[in-house]
Parts: C-alpha cells; structure tokens; sequence
C-alpha cells in the first residue's frame, strides 16, 4: 500500500509539472491584426515566445508559396522582412515554434495593393468651341482593380463615373481608363476638369485611397475673318516703299505670319509682325504676298498681288580679265532688267573717244524684262592708266516722262605691267673671301611696283626664301654660302627673275704632310710622302724637296709622291705648298733613310747572281786561252785531234 501511494504521489508530480510547462510555453505574432501594404513598401512580421528558452522558428505561407522575403532568428524572436513588397507577398503567412517536443503555429494575413500615381488627364487635340474633343482619365498601375472607381468632373458637375468591378485571374498591376466625348462651349474656358480615382484597399477596415488631377480648361477658337491692308497701292513703281497690314480673328490671338509665293508654289517666310514693309522695291519684288493668322488649333489665309514696274537700271562695266600693257581684253558692257529693249541704245567711250556703240532695233514678241549688252576687245596700254572708261545707255520713252532718259556707268582704267628688267647689284663683288660682308640690291620694273622676293637654289632644284626686303645683306660670310641667289620680281600680272652665283674662297687650311709607313725608314723600303688640304676646293698641293741649290719639285699624284726602293740619298726635307687665289700654306718633314747592317747571314740576291755568273764565265776563259795557246804552237787547232790525243 505505500508503495502505490509513492507511485501515485510521483506520477501526480509528474503531471502537474507537464501541465505547468504547457501552461507558460505561447507564440505571439505582431503586428496583431492583417497588414495591409503598398507595392514597393517594407513591412516586418515578428514572432516570439515565452516559456521556452531555445524554441526552433519556421515561416511559411498557407499554400506554401514561397515567402519572398528575408528571415532573422535572434533567440526567442524571428522576424520575416519583406522589402520591397511585391505582388508575391499577398499570403496569409504561419510561424511554426518548437519547443523539445511541444508545437505552436501561429498566422497573420498580408494583403498587397497598388495605388502609386495620381490620374493622367489626355485630351485627343485642342479644345476648339464646336468640335468633338475626347477626354481620357488614366490612372496607372492599379491593384486590385476591382476595386476602382473613376470620376470625370467638369466644373462641379459630375461628366461621368465608372466601376471597374471584373475579377482578374492573375495578380497583376493594371492601368485603367475612363474616356468621355464632349463638345467645348465658350462657357467652358476656364472650368476645372478633373480626374478622380478612388480605391477601396479593404471593404470593411480600412478607408479608400483616393487620388484626383486637375486641368484647366483652354478652349480654342480657330483664325477667321483675315484682313489685308496697302498702303500706298498694290501697283507701285521700282525704287517705291509699301507698307502691308494683316489681322486675323481668333482665341488665343493668331499669330501673323508673312510669307512671298516663290514660282515653284513654295512659300518663302519673310516677317512673323503683323506689320510688313518693303522699301526701294524693284520688279523682283513683284508677285503673291501671303498672310496668314494661326493659333494651336487652325489657320486662316489672305493673298494680296503687288505689281513693281521696272524702269532703266544703271549698266554695269565687266572686265574679262586684268589690264595688262600689249594683252588684248574684252570690256562688257551689260544694261539689264530692259523693257522695252527695242528702243535700246548703248555705246562705250574711252576717254571722249567711242570705241563702239550699238543699236538694239529687233521686235519685242514678249513684254519682259531682258539683259542686252555690248562688247569690245582692245588692246591697253600704259597711256590708258588714269582714263575714264565710259557705258552709256539710252532708252528714248517719250510717254514715261518719269524715266530717266539715259543711264551710265564709269570706271578709271588702271594697266597693269608685268615684271621685266630685273637687276642685281652685288657690293662689293660676287666673288670674297670667308668672312667678309657681301649687300645683294635687286630692282625690277612694272606695275603696279613688283614685290622683290629673295630665295637661294638648292641642290634638288627647289627654292629657300630668304627675304622680302629688296637688299639682301649676308654678314661674315663662310664657304657654305656660295651658291647661286635667285631675285624674283612678283606683281599681280607676272614674275621676273634674276639670278647671281656667290663664290666665297678660302685660305688653304687644316695642311697635312705624312710620310707612310714612318717618317724614319730603312734602304730599299717603299715610301709614299702625301700632302691634304682640308675640305678646301681648287686648291694647288706642290711637293717639292730641300736641295743645295733650292729645292726641286716632285712629280706627284692627287698630292702623293712615291719612293721605291730607298736610298740613302732620299734622305732629306721634303716640303708640301698649298694655295689657291687667297693664301698659301706650307708643311715639311725631314726623312731619316738608314742602310743596311751587315750580316753573315745576309747574302743579297745581286750578289747571288754575281756570283753564279762568275764560276760559270771564269772556266770558259781559260779554256779559251789554253786552245788559243795550242793553236799558236801548231799554227792550227782542230777540236777533233786534240780529243784523239788524250786517248
């Protein structure tokens, strides 16, 4: 019996302290009630217990979607991040806790809507009084749209109103319309036109969005009643002012704008004033004027024909080219814009003299302005300079007594001289020595006055300038500035050119005299003595040798003499003379010729062929004497005998 009350009395405990933990484990969720939040917001879920030191958290949805959103566990709190919120975070979200054996769940509805920008108003044109216009009411991005309601108002009264109440099968943002059709009055300017657009996020919770764009109304009214007024007249003489006057009626007021209709049909812009004045006009002025009034929803046209009447313009001189003594050039003389031309007559005078005239008598078939002129080819010269060359035209119009009867035109004949006789004076002479100054002066005739222009030729053919100044002064002058110099007269009409070679001489300089292979050779050695002269042109090198009666001259080669074969008598001061038209230079050197030692090992081949000569030639002669002796004895010789006997 007291052992079953001990086991009663400890699994009594052991049930009390079950039900005592069970009792303090709980999960919250805050916030408390739904969520409810805008795309691109950033709403935080937090869940958290108490009653359990280590609980384990997990998030899911109810249909276990993913979460799009970020989880933190920090001990006894776990919070879900959603940011931003997008379309994919409308779910009824669960947080799951464990505790050792022990699990709660607990959930919290997130619902999502989009409501990011007021209404757009859009108008199909211009407001213009009596014509349809078409007005939209945007609202863009919406979610849920079901749940949208536009309102069109005009003023204070209500236009039209809209609920857009179908169900979509997808969660997506859409943009939704409201259009209205109405025709503008004169009462409508100035009126308030607004676009409201109301979302209800939550029928029961919450209060509606509400979002509205204002226009005001500007109503137009299209140009009309176009006026043109000419002051003077539309039919004017050439050299006449006119003044032009445009008004046009319209809302906003229209914008006048001034344009000539070319040939082509194209209209030319000539003035935005209302106000358009031409002055000194001539016959090309005439044509088509238009005007026209425009405002942003129409235009409205008015043309005016002005007529210019020509009359006799002075002629105008043309040249075929520059006057140039003893070239023959044609003169031009043009009248244009004639009518009528048949009555033309035109003369040219040189001076008080008339070169040519002539009568223009052919038939007019067309009324029309022509250009006639005349023409003449002669030769100036230079007594021409300072004459006057006249361009005479008459048109004899006996029922115009406003038109001038004759007009001219005048131009001072100027003839021009191409450069010749070009000189050039060198001081104090073309031809120096290095290092003195040499004034180059060049002159050239013709007109107008040459331009002197200073240049040296070069190797390649080219030229350097060197100066525009007519003298050309070159100071302490070196030998590389010989050369030729080219003086070029230069106008208008031609070029002239002379030319001047410059010589600069220069002393012998930079003299060597060297004796190879040494200047101390031995009998019998080959020896050349050479004389150079240092970058020095036309140069004369004389070699020549100290003797006891004065020194003799040596035949030598490009400045190179050569001793064969040495003896002891070449010995001596050899002396090198360099010279030219400015100075001389001299060098000398004295060569040692040394003879020969002797040695008993030194046997010369002259000696050699001395010697075999001389045991050849000895034993002839005595046989020579030894026959002769014989035959003196016998009174003859015979070789054959004297062999006999010495068998």
């Amino acid at each position: 019996m007291p052992r079953k009350m001990v086991v009663i009395f400890g699994a009594s405990n052991i049930l009390w302290m079950v039900f005592a933990v069970s009792q303090a484990f709980k999960i919250d969720i805050s916030p408390e009630s739904k969520i409810i939040a805008q795309i691109g917001d950033s709403i935080s879920l937090t869940c958290s217990t108490t009653g359990c030191e280590t609980p384990s958290f997990s998030w899911r949805t109810q249909i276990d979607s993913p979460l799009n959103g970020k989880v933190r566990n920090e001990g006894t709190k776990s919070t879900l991040t959603m940011d931003p919120v997008s379309l994919g975070n409308e779910h009824y979200y669960l947080c799951t806790v464990i505790c050792e054996s022990q699990k709660l769940e607990k959930g919290i509805p997130v619902e999502i809507y989009s409501f990011p920008k007021d209404p757009e108003i859009h108008l199909s044109g211009p407001l213009e009084v009596g014509k349809p216009v078409t007005v939209t009411c945007l609202v863009p991005d919406v979610y849920p749209f079901e749940r949208l309601e536009i309102e069109l108002l005009k003023g204070n009264h209500s236009v039209k109103k809209q609920n857009f109440l179908e169900v979509s099968e997808m969660k997506s943002q859409e943009t939704k319309s409201l259009e209205v059709t109405f025709i503008p009055i004169d009462e409508d300017i100035g009126k308030a036109l607004v676009c409201q657009a109301t979302l209800h996020i939550n029928e029961i919770d919450s209060q509606p969005q509400v979002r509205e764009t204002t226009k005001t109304l500007q109503v137009y009214i299209s140009p009309k009643d176009t006026v043109i007024s000419v002051n003077p007249s539309t039919s004017l003489q050439e050299g006449d002012s006119v003044t032009m006057t445009c008004t046009s009626e319209g809302l906003p007021a229209p914008q006048i704008f001034w344009s000539k209709k070319l040939d082509n049909g194209n209209l030319q812009l000539l003035s935005e004033n209302a106000t358009l004045t031409l002055i000194a006009m001539r016959m090309e002025d005439s044509g088509i004027y238009v005007c026209e009034g425009g405002n942003p929803v129409g235009k409205d046209r008015k043309e005016v024909k002005l007529i210019v009447q020509a009359f006799l313009r002075d002629p105008e001189i043309e040249m075929s080219g520059l006057l140039v003594s003893g070239n023959p050039v044609t003169v031009s003389c043009k009248v244009p814009d004639v009518y009528p031309f048949d009555r033309l007559e035109i003369e040219l005078l040189k001076g008080e003299n008339i070169m040519k005239n002539k009568i223009f008598l052919e038939d007019v078939s067309k009324k029309s302005l022509e250009t006639k002129s005349l023409e003449m080819t002669f030769i100036p010269t230079t007594e021409d300079t300072g004459k006057v060359l006249v361009c005479l035209a008459k048109l004899p119009i006996d029922e115009m007594e406003f038109e001038p009867k004759q007009r001219q035109s005048t131009q001072i004949l100027y003839v021009n001289v191409a450069p010749g006789d070009t000189t050039i004076l060198v001081s104090p002479s073309s031809i120096l020595e290095e290092g003195r100054s040499v004034n180059m002066t060049c002159s050239s005739d013709g007109l107008p006055a040459p331009k002197i222009l200073w240049s040296r030729l070069l190797s390649n053919g080219d030229l350097q300038p060197l100066s525009e100044n007519t003298t050309l002064t070159l100071t302490s002058t070196k030998m590389e500035d010989s050369g030729i110099y080219v003086c070029e007269g230069i106008n208008q009409v031609g070029i002239s050119r002379k030319e001047v070679e410059l010589i600069i001489q220069v002393a012998p300089k930079d003299v060597r005299l060297t004796a190879f292979p040494s200047e101390s050779v031995k009998e019998g050695d080959t020896v050349i003595i050479s004389c150079t002269c240092g970058n020095v042109p036309q140069t004369l090198i004389i070699l020549k040798k100290k003797a006891e009666s004065g020194y003799i001259v040596l035949k030598s080669t490009d400045g190179a003499y050569t001793i064969h074969r040495a003896q002891l008598e070449d010995a001596g001061v050899y002396e090198c003379e360099s010279k030219n038209e400015v100075g001389l230079q001299l060098r000398s050197i004295t060569l040692d010729v040394k003879g020969r030692e002797s040695n008993k090992h030194y046997f010369s081949p002259e000696l050699l062929v001395l010697y075999c000569a001389s045991s050849l030639i000895i034993p002839a002669i005595g046989m020579i004497i030894y026959f002769a002796r014989k035959a003196n004895m016998k009174g003859s010789y015979s070789l054959v005998e004297a062999q006999k006997s010495k068998v």
